[in-house]
């Protein structure tokens, strides 16, 4: 079993991995392996709305991470997305790589555990942890909790590791993700399949 952890800043060494290495060390202890992949700080491409990636699985802009991601997921039991805030928001590289990603590689997302974690200074948290969960219920992708909301503090990775209480958030999630993808495993080994899910209908606001 694998999860997925996709460091949305474009430091490698920075806040943002230090919390997904709590992470990773808690699920290694649950059994389960994690791949950190790393947004980078070079230029990240934005969704155009062209539509070529329907039908393809992948998106037509292949200079980035975004079909990697893509490609990770399929074989991954579980995705977790860290991000540190900027302006009261996620960081638009991570916005931009799910945005393609999710509108490409949705099947490929889809009934797979996720969850967000946001690291700051001081604010902002509860605003970019309420936008990344939007991109796993739009995608039915049960949303792993822990024992606080899913945020730690510091502004760097030495001030991430005093804090304990957003650590041991971490630690709680860790857990409850490794115990869930086990959960859905066994149930796939049982014969219970994904729901069938309704696709049809369509209500516009405007008319």
């Amino acid at each position: 079993m694998k999860v997925i952890l996709l460091n949305g800043s474009p430091r490698a060494n920075g806040c943002t991995h230090a919390a997904l290495d709590e992470i990773a060390a808690s699920l290694n202890a649950e059994g389960v392996s994690s791949e950190i992949l790393q947004a980078g700080n070079k230029p990240v491409r934005d969704c155009i709305a062209c539509g070529g990636c329907v039908g393809k699985g992948k998106c037509v802009f292949d200079d980035d991470i975004a079909n990697e991601l893509i490609e990770k997921i399929k074989t991954a039991d579980g995705l977790i997305v860290g991000t540190p805030v900027y302006y009261a928001h996620p960081t638009g590289r991570v916005l931009s790589v799910l945005d393609r990603a999710f509108y490409a590689g949705k099947a490929f997302f889809m009934h797979k555990p996720a969850a967000a974690i946001v690291c700051a200074r001081r604010g902002g948290t509860a605003a970019s942890f309420d936008v990344l969960n939007k991109y796993f219920t739009i995608t039915q992708m049960p949303v792993v909790s822990s024992t606080y909301w899913n945020m730690i503090y510091g502004n760097t990775p030495q001030e991430i590791k005093r804090d304990e209480e957003g650590l041991q958030t971490l630690r709680n999630l860790a857990k409850n993700m490794a115990w869930l993808i086990k959960c859905v495993q066994a149930g796939k080994d049982s014969g219970i399949a994904p729901p069938q899910t309704e696709k049809s209908a369509r209500t516009n606001f405007i008319r």
